[in-house]
Protein backbone atom coordinates (compact mmCIF):
# COMPACT_ATOMS: atom_id res chain seq x y z
CA UNK A 1 0.00 0.00 0.00
CA UNK A 2 2.65 2.61 0.82
CA UNK A 3 4.34 1.95 -2.08
CA UNK A 4 1.73 2.61 -4.30
CA UNK A 5 1.39 5.80 -2.45
CA UNK A 6 4.66 6.87 -3.12
CA UNK A 7 4.28 6.04 -6.90
CA UNK A 8 1.07 8.11 -6.89
CA UNK A 9 3.06 11.27 -5.31
CA UNK A 10 5.77 10.68 -7.85
CA UNK A 11 3.60 11.05 -10.61
CA UNK A 12 2.05 13.57 -9.62
CA UNK A 13 5.55 15.23 -9.57
CA UNK A 14 6.50 14.19 -13.14
CA UNK A 15 3.40 15.70 -14.41
CA UNK A 16 3.58 19.10 -12.43
CA UNK A 17 6.84 19.58 -13.14
CA UNK A 18 5.69 19.12 -17.15
CA UNK A 19 3.40 21.54 -17.00
CA UNK A 20 5.35 23.96 -15.68
CA UNK A 21 8.02 23.77 -17.67
CA UNK A 22 5.90 24.01 -20.93
CA UNK A 23 4.28 27.31 -18.89
CA UNK A 24 7.57 28.90 -19.29
CA UNK A 25 8.21 28.24 -23.11
CA UNK A 26 8.13 31.19 -25.17
CA UNK A 27 5.28 30.96 -27.77
CA UNK A 28 4.99 32.89 -31.20
CA UNK A 29 2.53 35.85 -31.32
CA UNK A 30 -0.42 34.98 -33.65
CA UNK A 31 0.01 36.88 -36.67
CA UNK A 32 -3.03 37.22 -39.38
CA UNK A 33 -1.10 35.68 -42.07
CA UNK A 34 -0.26 32.03 -41.49
CA UNK A 35 3.03 30.55 -41.68
CA UNK A 36 2.48 27.41 -43.88
CA UNK A 37 1.38 24.84 -42.49
CA UNK A 38 4.10 21.44 -42.65
CA UNK A 39 3.08 17.64 -43.27
CA UNK A 40 5.57 15.48 -44.02
CA UNK A 41 5.27 12.32 -45.80
CA UNK A 42 4.17 9.32 -43.45
CA UNK A 43 6.99 7.06 -43.81
CA UNK A 44 9.30 10.11 -42.57
CA UNK A 45 6.80 10.22 -39.31
CA UNK A 46 7.88 6.73 -38.60
CA UNK A 47 11.18 6.46 -39.67
CA UNK A 48 13.35 4.74 -36.68
CA UNK A 49 16.32 6.86 -37.89
CA UNK A 50 14.34 10.44 -38.47
CA UNK A 51 16.68 13.17 -39.70
CA UNK A 52 16.14 16.63 -38.42
CA UNK A 53 17.58 20.11 -39.33
CA UNK A 54 18.78 22.49 -37.03
CA UNK A 55 16.77 25.85 -37.67
CA UNK A 56 17.94 27.90 -35.08
CA UNK A 57 17.80 31.62 -36.47
CA UNK A 58 15.04 30.34 -39.53
CA UNK A 59 11.24 30.78 -39.80
CA UNK A 60 8.36 28.83 -41.10
CA UNK A 61 7.78 30.41 -44.86
CA UNK A 62 3.99 32.57 -45.27
CA UNK A 63 1.95 31.00 -47.78
CA UNK A 64 1.19 32.99 -51.06
CA UNK A 65 -1.86 35.43 -49.78
CA UNK A 66 -4.53 36.95 -52.16
CA UNK A 67 -3.19 36.28 -55.61
CA UNK A 68 -4.10 37.84 -58.66
CA UNK A 69 -3.31 35.10 -61.24
CA UNK A 70 -1.03 32.26 -62.34
CA UNK A 71 1.19 31.56 -65.15
CA UNK A 72 3.03 28.21 -66.14
CA UNK A 73 0.78 26.39 -63.33
CA UNK A 74 -0.91 23.59 -65.03
CA UNK A 75 -3.76 25.06 -66.83
CA UNK A 76 -2.77 28.02 -65.62
CA UNK A 77 -4.04 27.31 -61.99
CA UNK A 78 -3.33 28.00 -58.44
CA UNK A 79 -0.91 26.65 -56.77
CA UNK A 80 0.35 27.04 -52.74
CA UNK A 81 3.48 26.37 -50.87
CA UNK A 82 1.92 24.05 -48.98
CA UNK A 83 1.51 21.06 -51.71
CA UNK A 84 5.20 21.68 -52.21
CA UNK A 85 6.42 21.77 -48.32
CA UNK A 86 7.59 18.03 -46.93
CA UNK A 87 8.52 17.45 -50.83
CA UNK A 88 10.40 20.05 -52.29
CA UNK A 89 12.84 22.93 -51.85
CA UNK A 90 11.49 25.98 -52.78
CA UNK A 91 12.87 29.05 -54.37
CA UNK A 92 10.50 32.39 -54.48
CA UNK A 93 11.65 35.58 -56.38
CA UNK A 94 9.66 38.56 -56.17
CA UNK A 95 10.16 40.59 -58.98
CA UNK A 96 8.38 42.52 -61.60
CA UNK A 97 9.07 42.62 -65.63
CA UNK A 98 10.02 46.26 -66.09
CA UNK A 99 12.78 46.03 -63.68
CA UNK A 100 16.07 45.61 -65.05
CA UNK A 101 17.55 44.21 -61.58
CA UNK A 102 15.04 41.71 -61.86
CA UNK A 103 15.29 40.78 -66.06
CA UNK A 104 19.31 40.23 -65.24
CA UNK A 105 18.49 37.55 -62.56
CA UNK A 106 15.86 35.46 -64.61
CA UNK A 107 18.78 33.49 -66.63
CA UNK A 108 19.87 32.77 -63.14
CA UNK A 109 16.36 31.08 -61.73
CA UNK A 110 15.88 29.96 -65.16
CA UNK A 111 19.27 27.96 -64.78
CA UNK A 112 18.72 26.40 -61.34
CA UNK A 113 15.03 25.16 -62.26
CA UNK A 114 16.28 23.50 -65.24
CA UNK A 115 19.77 21.92 -63.51
CA UNK A 116 17.38 21.07 -60.61
CA UNK A 117 13.84 20.59 -60.71
CA UNK A 118 14.19 16.31 -60.94
CA UNK A 119 16.33 16.53 -58.50
CA UNK A 120 13.42 18.54 -55.90
CA UNK A 121 13.81 22.21 -56.70
CA UNK A 122 11.00 24.13 -57.47
CA UNK A 123 10.95 27.85 -58.58
CA UNK A 124 8.50 30.09 -57.95
CA UNK A 125 8.02 33.92 -59.51
CA UNK A 126 6.17 36.19 -57.21
CA UNK A 127 5.20 39.05 -59.57
CA UNK A 128 4.49 42.23 -57.27
CA UNK A 129 3.96 45.57 -59.56
CA UNK A 130 5.21 48.74 -59.46
CA UNK A 131 3.39 50.50 -61.89
CA UNK A 132 -0.53 50.07 -62.90
CA UNK A 133 0.30 48.59 -66.22
CA UNK A 134 2.07 45.50 -64.49
CA UNK A 135 -0.85 44.07 -62.95
CA UNK A 136 -2.42 43.95 -66.24
CA UNK A 137 -2.60 39.56 -67.07
CA UNK A 138 -1.61 40.16 -70.61
CA UNK A 139 1.10 42.55 -70.35
CA UNK A 140 2.98 39.84 -67.88
CA UNK A 141 2.11 36.82 -69.81
CA UNK A 142 4.05 38.33 -72.61
CA UNK A 143 6.61 39.35 -70.59
CA UNK A 144 7.28 35.86 -68.74
CA UNK A 145 7.30 34.46 -72.72
CA UNK A 146 9.56 37.68 -73.59
CA UNK A 147 12.13 36.15 -71.23
CA UNK A 148 11.82 32.94 -71.41
CA UNK A 149 10.31 32.10 -68.19
CA UNK A 150 9.23 28.30 -67.83
CA UNK A 151 8.80 27.96 -63.60
CA UNK A 152 5.87 29.24 -62.41
CA UNK A 153 4.56 32.92 -61.64
CA UNK A 154 1.67 34.06 -59.08
CA UNK A 155 0.51 37.56 -59.58
CA UNK A 156 0.28 39.45 -56.70
CA UNK A 157 -1.46 42.76 -57.97
CA UNK A 158 -2.78 43.17 -54.15
CA UNK A 159 0.59 42.89 -52.62
CA UNK A 160 -0.72 39.90 -50.41
CA UNK A 161 2.21 37.86 -50.36
CA UNK A 162 5.10 40.79 -50.66
CA UNK A 163 3.17 42.21 -46.84
CA UNK A 164 3.32 38.53 -45.94
CA UNK A 165 6.63 38.64 -46.26
CA UNK A 166 7.50 42.02 -44.98
CA UNK A 167 9.43 41.88 -48.57
CA UNK A 168 10.71 46.07 -49.48
CA UNK A 169 12.64 44.99 -52.42
CA UNK A 170 12.89 43.70 -56.14
CA UNK A 171 14.35 41.07 -56.65
CA UNK A 172 14.59 39.80 -53.34
CA UNK A 173 15.05 35.76 -53.25
CA UNK A 174 13.89 33.33 -50.44
CA UNK A 175 14.95 29.69 -50.00
CA UNK A 176 12.17 27.25 -48.07
CA UNK A 177 13.57 23.92 -47.07
CA UNK A 178 11.49 20.65 -47.25
CA UNK A 179 10.32 21.27 -43.38
CA UNK A 180 9.12 24.69 -44.60
CA UNK A 181 11.67 27.21 -43.46
CA UNK A 182 12.99 30.23 -44.57
CA UNK A 183 17.10 29.52 -44.66
CA UNK A 184 18.59 31.45 -46.89
CA UNK A 185 17.55 35.26 -48.43
CA UNK A 186 19.13 37.31 -51.38
CA UNK A 187 17.99 40.81 -52.05
CA UNK A 188 18.81 42.24 -54.90
CA UNK A 189 21.65 41.02 -58.02
CA UNK A 190 24.53 39.20 -57.12
CA UNK A 191 26.25 36.41 -55.16
CA UNK A 192 24.93 33.74 -57.46
CA UNK A 193 26.99 31.71 -56.30
CA UNK A 194 26.01 31.27 -52.81
CA UNK A 195 22.60 31.37 -53.75
CA UNK A 196 23.27 28.35 -55.65
CA UNK A 197 25.52 26.41 -52.87
CA UNK A 198 22.67 27.01 -50.53
CA UNK A 199 20.00 25.30 -52.91
CA UNK A 200 22.25 22.59 -53.33
CA UNK A 201 22.98 22.33 -49.56
CA UNK A 202 19.06 22.37 -49.53
CA UNK A 203 18.35 19.46 -51.82
CA UNK A 204 20.61 17.55 -50.59
CA UNK A 205 19.28 17.69 -46.72
CA UNK A 206 15.83 16.81 -48.85
CA UNK A 207 17.49 13.73 -50.36
CA UNK A 208 18.72 12.71 -46.88
CA UNK A 209 14.93 13.30 -45.46
CA UNK A 210 13.04 11.41 -48.29
CA UNK A 211 15.79 8.55 -47.96
CA UNK A 212 16.18 8.89 -52.29
CA UNK A 213 20.13 8.29 -52.18
CA UNK A 214 20.15 11.15 -54.73
CA UNK A 215 23.46 12.76 -55.81
CA UNK A 216 23.04 16.60 -56.12
CA UNK A 217 24.56 17.90 -59.41
CA UNK A 218 27.82 19.51 -58.30
CA UNK A 219 28.99 23.32 -59.93
CA UNK A 220 27.34 26.51 -60.50
CA UNK A 221 25.56 27.15 -63.60
CA UNK A 222 27.00 30.02 -65.69
CA UNK A 223 23.84 31.12 -68.13
CA UNK A 224 24.36 32.54 -71.14
CA UNK A 225 24.23 36.11 -72.38
CA UNK A 226 23.71 36.99 -68.19
CA UNK A 227 24.89 40.19 -67.05
CA UNK A 228 26.41 40.28 -63.65
CA UNK A 229 27.78 44.18 -64.29
CA UNK A 230 25.47 45.68 -61.51
CA UNK A 231 27.87 48.78 -60.41
CA UNK A 232 25.41 52.29 -61.58
CA UNK A 233 26.34 55.54 -60.15
CA UNK A 234 23.32 56.73 -61.09
CA UNK A 235 20.49 56.31 -58.99
CA UNK A 236 16.57 55.64 -60.47
CA UNK A 237 14.87 58.58 -61.82
CA UNK A 238 11.13 58.82 -61.94
CA UNK A 239 8.92 61.07 -63.79
CA UNK A 240 5.28 60.72 -62.41
CA UNK A 241 4.55 63.46 -60.11
CA UNK A 242 4.86 61.12 -57.24
CA UNK A 243 8.26 60.24 -57.37
CA UNK A 244 10.15 63.08 -59.87
CA UNK A 245 12.49 64.20 -57.24
CA UNK A 246 15.04 64.56 -59.58
CA UNK A 247 13.71 67.15 -62.11
CA UNK A 248 15.69 69.91 -62.60
CA UNK A 249 13.34 72.41 -64.58
CA UNK A 250 10.13 72.00 -63.99
CA UNK A 251 8.18 71.64 -60.47
CA UNK A 252 8.29 68.55 -59.09
CA UNK A 253 5.75 66.64 -57.02
CA UNK A 254 2.80 68.46 -58.49
CA UNK A 255 0.11 66.83 -61.29
CA UNK A 256 -0.62 68.60 -64.70
CA UNK A 257 0.42 70.37 -67.44
CA UNK A 258 4.32 72.29 -67.63
CA UNK A 259 5.71 73.43 -70.27
CA UNK A 260 8.96 73.48 -69.98
CA UNK A 261 12.85 74.45 -71.45
CA UNK A 262 16.28 72.93 -71.63
CA UNK A 263 18.50 75.68 -69.16
CA UNK A 264 21.63 76.32 -70.31
CA UNK A 265 24.00 74.33 -68.49
CA UNK A 266 23.10 70.49 -66.69
CA UNK A 267 23.78 69.12 -63.68
CA UNK A 268 24.66 65.03 -63.31
CA UNK A 269 21.64 62.45 -62.36
CA UNK A 270 19.19 65.37 -62.95
CA UNK A 271 16.14 65.32 -65.03
CA UNK A 272 15.34 67.98 -67.68
CA UNK A 273 12.46 68.26 -69.88
CA UNK A 274 11.85 70.12 -73.29
CA UNK A 275 8.19 70.87 -74.64
CA UNK A 276 4.98 70.43 -72.79
CA UNK A 277 4.48 66.91 -70.34
CA UNK A 278 1.43 66.27 -68.22
CA UNK A 279 2.19 65.00 -64.58
CA UNK A 280 0.57 62.51 -63.78
CA UNK A 281 1.49 59.59 -60.71
CA UNK A 282 3.20 57.69 -62.16
CA UNK A 283 4.34 59.04 -65.14
CA UNK A 284 5.01 62.28 -67.76
CA UNK A 285 3.08 62.21 -70.92
CA UNK A 286 4.23 64.88 -73.50
CA UNK A 287 1.09 66.64 -75.01
CA UNK A 288 3.58 68.47 -77.83
CA UNK A 289 3.74 67.20 -81.29
CA UNK A 290 8.01 67.55 -80.42
CA UNK A 291 9.76 67.02 -76.80
CA UNK A 292 13.06 66.11 -75.11
CA UNK A 293 14.79 64.68 -72.31
CA UNK A 294 18.36 65.29 -71.24
CA UNK A 295 19.88 63.47 -68.48
CA UNK A 296 23.97 62.86 -67.56
CA UNK A 297 23.92 59.75 -65.89
CA UNK A 298 27.29 57.55 -64.78
CA UNK A 299 26.51 53.80 -65.45
CA UNK A 300 27.92 51.45 -68.32
CA UNK A 301 23.48 50.97 -69.37
CA UNK A 302 20.73 53.33 -69.59
CA UNK A 303 17.31 51.78 -69.65
CA UNK A 304 14.11 53.50 -69.81
CA UNK A 305 10.46 52.34 -69.13
CA UNK A 306 7.74 53.94 -70.94
CA UNK A 307 4.69 53.34 -73.11
CA UNK A 308 2.58 55.20 -75.46
CA UNK A 309 -1.22 54.68 -76.81
CA UNK A 310 0.22 54.98 -80.16
CA UNK A 311 3.55 54.10 -81.61
CA UNK A 312 5.86 56.96 -80.52
CA UNK A 313 9.54 57.14 -82.44
CA UNK A 314 12.61 58.19 -80.12
CA UNK A 315 15.73 58.96 -81.12
CA UNK A 316 18.78 58.51 -78.81
CA UNK A 317 21.30 60.79 -78.87
CA UNK A 318 24.48 60.22 -76.58
CA UNK A 319 27.07 63.19 -75.69
CA UNK A 320 26.02 64.56 -78.99
CA UNK A 321 26.03 61.14 -81.16
CA UNK A 322 22.46 59.53 -82.46
CA UNK A 323 23.33 55.66 -81.68
CA UNK A 324 20.01 54.71 -81.22
CA UNK A 325 16.28 54.71 -82.27
CA UNK A 326 13.65 52.83 -80.44
CA UNK A 327 9.79 52.72 -81.40
CA UNK A 328 7.91 53.14 -78.24
CA UNK A 329 4.38 51.34 -77.47
CA UNK A 330 4.26 48.52 -75.42
CA UNK A 331 4.32 49.27 -71.66
CA UNK A 332 7.99 48.04 -71.16
CA UNK A 333 11.74 48.29 -70.54
CA UNK A 334 13.80 49.52 -73.52
CA UNK A 335 17.30 49.46 -73.94
CA UNK A 336 18.49 53.07 -74.64
CA UNK A 337 22.43 52.34 -75.09
CA UNK A 338 24.81 49.56 -73.93
CA UNK A 339 27.91 50.67 -73.25
CA UNK A 340 31.69 48.65 -73.49
CA UNK A 341 32.59 50.19 -69.75
CA UNK A 342 30.89 52.18 -67.47
CA UNK A 343 31.57 55.80 -67.92
CA UNK A 344 29.50 59.25 -67.43
CA UNK A 345 27.75 60.14 -70.48
CA UNK A 346 24.97 63.12 -71.45
CA UNK A 347 21.72 61.43 -73.27
CA UNK A 348 19.33 63.06 -74.52
CA UNK A 349 15.85 61.66 -76.08
CA UNK A 350 14.53 63.68 -79.05
CA UNK A 351 10.62 62.83 -79.34
CA UNK A 352 8.75 62.87 -82.51
CA UNK A 353 5.10 62.79 -81.41
CA UNK A 354 3.01 63.40 -78.79
CA UNK A 355 1.88 61.06 -76.33
CA UNK A 356 4.79 59.21 -75.03
CA UNK A 357 4.43 58.27 -71.35
CA UNK A 358 7.72 58.47 -69.58
CA UNK A 359 8.19 56.61 -66.47
CA UNK A 360 11.77 56.02 -65.15
CA UNK A 361 15.36 55.67 -65.96
CA UNK A 362 17.64 52.68 -64.64
CA UNK A 363 20.89 51.86 -65.50
CA UNK A 364 23.60 49.05 -65.00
Amino acid sequence: MKKNIILIVVLCAIVGAIFFIESKEAHPTASTTPAVTVTLPTFIATSTTPITIDHTGDYLAKEITDPSGFINTPGDLPITLSQYIGKKVILIDFWTYSCINCQRTVPYLEAWYTKYEDQGLVVIGIHTPEFEFEKDYNNVSAAVKRLGITFPVVMDNDYGTWNAYDNHYWPHKYLIDIDGYVTYDQIGEGNYAEDEMKIQQALQQRAQILGTGQTISGGLVNPTGADSDIEAGSPETYFGSSRNEYLGNGTQAVPGSQTLSYPQTIAPNTLYLSGTWNFVDEYAQNTSATAGIKYTYSAKDIYFVAGAPTPVTVDVIQDGVKVNTITVSDNKLYTLVQNPTAGTHTIELQVQGAGLQAYTFTFG
